[in-house]
C-alpha cells in the first residue's frame, strides 16, 4: 500500500527554464516597462478606432435618413424651383456627409496601421 502511495513521487516532472520577462517581451516584439508601452498604445488605437466606428455608424446612419428626405423633397417639390433647389443641396450635402464619414474610416484606419510604436 505504502509503495502505491510512494511511486507517484518517483516519476519525473520536467523542469522548463524560467525566463525573465523582458526576454518573454522581446520574443514576442514588446518592448517597455512590464511591456505596457505597447499595451497602452494598443488600448488607446482601440479607443480610438471604437470611437470613429460610433460616429461613423451614427453619421452614416443620419446621412441615409437626409438623402430619405431629400428624395421626398424632390418629389414633393412639384416643379417649383425653389423646392427642387432645397432637395438637391439637401442630397448632396448629405451624399458628401457620408463620404467625409467614409474617408475618415479610411484615414483613421491607416494612421492606426502604420504609425507602430
Amino acid at each position: 500500500m505504502m509503495l502505491a502511495l510512494a511511486t507517484p513521487a518517483l516519476v519525473t516532472v520536467p523542469a522548463y527554464a524560467q525566463t525573465s520577462k523582458s526576454a518573454a517581451c522581446e520574443g514576442v516584439a514588446l518592448t517597455g516597462a512590464d511591456c505596457g508601452s505597447a499595451t497602452a498604445q494598443s488600448s488607446v488605437d482601440s479607443l480610438v478606432a471604437t470611437v470613429v466606428n460610433i460616429l461613423s455608424i451614427i453619421v452614416g446612419i443620419a446621412a441615409v435618413i437626409m438623402i430619405i428626405v431629400g428624395g421626398f423633397k424632390y418629389v414633393a417639390s412639384g416643379g417649383d424651383a425653389n423646392k427642387v433647389s432645397s432637395a438637391k443641396s439637401t442630397l448632396i450635402y448629405a451624399i458628401v456627409g457620408l463620404l467625409i464619414a467614409v474617408l475618415a474610416q479610411f484615414i483613421v484606419h491607416f494612421v492606426l496601421d502604420n504609425v507602430g510604436v
